[in-house]
């Protein structure tokens, strides 16, 4: 009896040592690969930076040209609130026609046209005042925004010129009806939209590189031969596919230290309001289920080109429509239903859940469990792929 748990014993501890092995040689063959590792630093941290710093989804300084035909103090105080850092006073320009040809040319965002007796009407107060307001949508996000700003600034002129006018017929606004909107914000309270963007384009770069490198691994392993030497050998496909992962999970849980206390914290102030132990530990578990199926892709491909486009039809759909950029509520009920497969949707829910909102796990016990069986399926399949090959 005791010889033979020695055995079984002795057959772990050897099995151990094996997947220690594989995995320690994969670090050597990363740094080795100078494109690669070259690439693994860049999206970490510049890639985060550029990301952040480049990319913005809100206003700034959308050109405005104008027509004033009014040439009235009022006039001047409403062109006069298109200010920065949302807009910028492109060109006045000598008539209408002018200003449709520079939003045709792409110079003006929006072209703001006010007639001769805007003033007049404003004062006499016996009819609306109207001002023309030309947006060029073309971008629509840019176009959508300068058109809600602008919409803002004037309801605000109106407001404060009603408000004047009550009081020349000895009323107040402040007597009359309104309704008071009381809000809270919760988890960003000053929409710092860099805390979204660098969190959004972490977890975008983690997907992009848990699925690539041990992908690239592999296949690497049989552009150089070296796939028949592993056949030949005591190691099994389990032990060869866990090694890889094993190996890509420790570098993620490096670049991801690298991005949260180098980048993300000193240079963006992102908040960490839960538990560092539980995110990271949640992360290996994502990098785990997105590398099966990066393997799953590499038993499919038998070169590097062939596993990049296989991996250039995979990624895009799995980072743009897994609620990075894309609110969910807004998809179709049919992309829902094919996006439950992704794995990066629930380790969205996860990821913003302990670094903004503080959330721990039984709170987000559901989107860990979807996302655990997940991987395993996805290992599986690979597994199943890898071993047909070791048969044939």
């Amino acid at each position: 009896m005791n010889t033979r748990r020695s055995e079984i014993d002795a057959e772990i501890f050897l099995w151990i040592r094996q997947v220690i092995a594989m995995t320690a040689k994969e670090f050597p063959q990363l740094i080795r690969d100078r494109a690669i590792f070259i690439y693994f630093i860049y999206i970490f941290t510049l890639d985060i930076i550029i990301a952040t710093e480049g990319i913005t989804m809100e206003l700034h300084n959308a050109t405005v040209a104008v027509y004033d035909a009014s040439q009235s103090a009022e006039s001047r105080e409403l062109i006069y609130r298109f200010q920065r850092p949302y807009f910028t006073l492109y060109e006045s320009v000598e008539h209408p026609d002018f200003g449709l040809q520079l939003l045709d040319k792409g110079k003006a965002t929006l072209f703001l046209d006010i007639p001769p007796r805007f003033a007049e009407i404003l004062k006499e107060g016996e009819a609306t005042a109207s001002a023309q307001l030309l947006v060029d949508t073309s971008t629509a996000n840019t176009g959508y925004l300068a058109s809600s700003y602008a919409t803002r600034i004037t309801d605000q002129f109106s407001n404060e010129w009603k408000a004047n006018r009550l009081s020349d017929f000895g009323s107040s606004a402040k007597s009359l009806p309104s309704i008071t909107n009381q809000r809270r914000i919760r988890f960003n309270p000053d929409i710092q939209e860099a805390w979204f963007g660098t969190i959004s384009e972490l977890l975008a770069m983690i997907t992009v590189a848990c699925m690539f490198l041990p992908a690239i691994a592999l296949v690497r392993e049989k552009e150089r031969g070296t796939l028949e030497q592993l056949l030949v050998s005591p190691l099994t496909p389990f032990q060869v596919m866990f090694s890889k992962i094993l190996a890509m999970v420790v570098v993620m849980l490096i670049g991801t230290s690298v991005s949260l206390f180098i980048i993300m914290q000193p240079l963006f102030d992102v908040p960490v309001q839960g538990s560092l132990i539980l995110f990271f530990t949640l992360t290996a578990l994502y990098a785990f289920t997105t590398a099966g199926l990066g393997l799953v892709a590499a038993t499919f491909a038998r070169n590097s080109a062939q596993l990049g486009m296989l991996l250039m039809l995979i990624l895009p759909p799995i980072i743009m429509l897994s609620g990075i950029w894309v609110a969910l509520e807004s998809m179709p009920t049919w992309l829902l239903y094919i996006m439950n497969a992704s794995p990066l949707r629930y380790f969205v829910e996860i990821a913003y859940g302990i670094l903004l909102r503080g959330a721990g796990i039984e709170t987000l016990w559901d989107s860990i469990l979807k996302m655990s069986l997940l991987g395993s399926v996805l290992f599986a399949i690979g597994l199943w792929r890898f071993r047909r090959q070791f048969a044939g």
